[in-house]
């Protein structure tokens, strides 16, 4: 699905409709003044200043002679890019709801709270996220799923939200593209014409030493953060739990069978639904709740009335409905990277990158840049990855690089970074599930800040860049 739609190259343009560099940048720093002035001077939700973004390139689009079928051609195609991840968000509002009616993530919270400490938890928490996102091949799933259940715990334990988040984006991240499995790390191999394996191998050392990095600095954090627990808090809560739900073995049903089939590399869709499938019919037969009741809770979420405020707060959910919000979030965003690629700005900017590089490790450093840049101004990693991998796919054998240098570069600075922008899709879906605002866990989502990091330090030191030796022009004849 995401493989479908080929970015727009400077070949590819109208001479007489082509911006120049200087002109591509006017809507690009129109893009970032709105989205600055709008969220951090006036206090608006990303809704607002996105559309007034939409607007401006639209207009820039029409002054360059593209008339509305183009544009609209130009924002279809940005949804393309995205609908999986549009779906994807409808179902795990539904399957969130679903699995906390079913007993599910309250009995993650249940035995997690018997089991984990304020030292430990953080480190566990990021290892244990990595694990289950290498397994099934989803950082989204695994945050919308195991995720929602160490929030709950977190809060427990007395370990603050934010940090909790952070921990389980490392790791979700992390495990996601290191997974054969997983959408982005085959999408990064595909669209750069590089075999799956040598991409996760060329990816393994980098990412690994970010993710021992990220770990060790949630032990730290952890340390920091141990304490004696408010006397009574963790019995209260699970008392609550455990008067509210069903706390069994048959609860975690859902599951089994959701990463069972990840496991077993069923599509990230269907598996999803079959885990509402499986939530609803264990909300049925082990909470015995009535048929159409389940499926109320799938639709419009669940409001417990526990005897705790703090169990109420963290297992309420919105449901299928409780997704408006985000996905109209994510509808605007796409299409303003949309219409930004199909004007032609995008593709001036990364023509202009390629003509100023001279170094292999300027090349590559500039690749992970870019696709930074590319996720804050589309708002979806899915771009990110593709247009730098089409682009820069003849420059990097034109500086001797394979094509795993590349994939690499786009994969490891555009997939975990996504989620530093408040208005991007996985920004704005991590806090809509785990309930907290992107620029409080962004500065513990270590991940993020490491990865890039550990790219641009192969850049620097030329260490596993691996340049092939160029033909001079005599041996080419």
């Amino acid at each position: 699905m995401t493989r479908s739609f080929t970015p727009t190259t400077i070949a590819d343009l109208d001479p007489e409709r082509r911006p120049s560099f200087a002109a591509a940048l006017v809507p690009v720093l129109a893009v970032v003044a709105f989205l600055g002035i709008g969220s951090a001077v006036l206090g608006l939700d990303p809704h607002p200043p996105l559309l007034w973004g939409i607007v401006f390139v639209g207009a820039f689009g029409l002054w360059l002679g593209y008339d509305w079928d183009e544009l609209f051609e130009g924002i279809a195609n940005g949804l393309l890019m995205g609908l999986q991840a549009l779906l994807i968000i409808f179902t795990i509002y539904g399957l969130i709801a679903t699995w906390v009616s079913a007993g599910t993530i309250p009995g993650l919270m249940y035995y997690g709270l018997a089991t984990l400490t304020p030292a430990t938890f953080l480190p566990a928490a990021a290892v244990l996220a990595g694990v289950v996102a290498f397994a099934i091949g989803s950082s989204w799933t695994t945050v919308g799923t195991l995720g929602v259940a160490f929030v709950g715990i977190g809060a427990g334990l007395g370990v603050p939200a934010p940090m909790t988040v952070g921990a389980v984006l490392s790791g979700a991240y992390a495990g996601d593209k290191q997974s054969p499995l997983s959408d982005t790390t085959n999408l990064a191999a595909g669209v750069t014409n590089t075999d799956l394996y040598a991409h996760i191998r060329r990816m393994r050392d980098g990412t690994a030493a970010a993710f021992g990095l990220a770990v060790l600095g949630f032990v730290a954090l952890g340390l920091r953060t141990e304490g004696a627990i408010p006397a009574g808090r963790i019995a209260e809560i699970q008392g609550a739990l455990g008067e509210t739900y069903a706390i069994s073995v048959l609860a975690f049903l859902p599951l089994v069978v959701t990463f069972g089939l990840a496991l077993r590399g069923y599509p990230a869709l269907p598996t999803l639904v079959a885990g509402v499938l499986a939530g609803a019919a264990t909300t049925v037969l082990v909470q015995g709740t009535g048929f159409v009741a389940a499926w109320e809770v799938f639709m419009y979420g669940t409001a417990p009335e526990s005897g705790s405020d703090l169990v109420n707060e963290l297992l309420a959910t919105g449901g299928l409905t409780g997704s408006a919000w985000t996905i109209t979030v994510v509808v605007a965003a796409l299409s303003l990277g949309g219409i930004l690629e199909r004007t032609g700005v995008l593709a001036v900017i990364a023509h202009e990158f390629t003509t100023a590089v001279r170094t292999p490790g300027a090349l590559v450093a500039g690749t992970g840049v870019g696709a930074v840049l590319i996720n804050a101004l589309t708002a979806q990693q899915y771009m990110s990855i593709v247009l730098p991998g089409v682009t820069l796919r003849n420059t990097y054998e034109e500086f001797g690089l394979d094509s795993d240098q590349l994939s690499r570069a786009v994969e490891a600075a555009g997939t975990p970074t996504g989620a530093l922008f408040p208005w991007h899709a996985g920004a704005v879906f991590m806090t809509s599930v785990t309930g907290v605002p992107t620029l409080e866990y962004a500065p513990y989502y270590l991940f993020a800040f490491l990865s890039p990091l550990a790219l641009l330090v192969v850049a620097v030191t030329g260490r596993s860049l691996d340049v092939a030796e160029r033909p001079t022009p005599a041996a080419a004849d």
